[in-house]
């Protein structure tokens, strides 16, 4: 995966979680996609999977540029996500996606067109990597 990418999603990451309604905002307009997403969510904690959504989207940028201990927590992500466990169907993911990328864009103040790219092939490797082991 390209440096450049890397750099440009991390950037744009911490420009985004300077405000700290990036994350909650995302939550609400993902939670209104679907009934089913929303189920999935009816137990959980969101103070916490604030801060695990975070954690998540750093580590996506590390594992797709190869480091070894982010690559770890992707596949203990997507074995607990898989469908013998959290079973978070394939299409959710597609979902969560563009949600992500839609609120990204809109809470980072320096959005470009490449900014989104980058989001879009960093998420999208990771994504790849989660429905594979579904």
């Amino acid at each position: 995966m390209d440096g450049t990418h890397k750099d440009l999603f991390l950037g744009s990451l911490d420009r985004c979680s300077e405000n700290r309604n990036f994350i909650p905002v995302f939550y609400e307009r993902f939670l209104s996609r679907s009934d089913a997403i929303r189920d999935k969510f009816k137990n959980t904690d969101f103070e916490k999977q604030n801060e695990m959504l975070l954690r998540s989207l750093k580590l996506a940028a590390g594992a797709t540029s190869g480091d070894p201990s982010s690559l770890r927590e992707i596949r203990e992500r997507a074995e607990t996500h898989d469908r013998h466990h959290l079973n978070i169907e394939p299409s959710m993911y597609e979902t969560w996606m563009t949600t992500v990328i839609e609120v990204a864009s809109e809470y980072d103040t320096a959005w470009t067109d490449e900014v989104e790219e980058a989001w879009t092939a960093i998420l999208g490797h990771v994504i790849t990597h989660m429905v594979k082991f579904y």
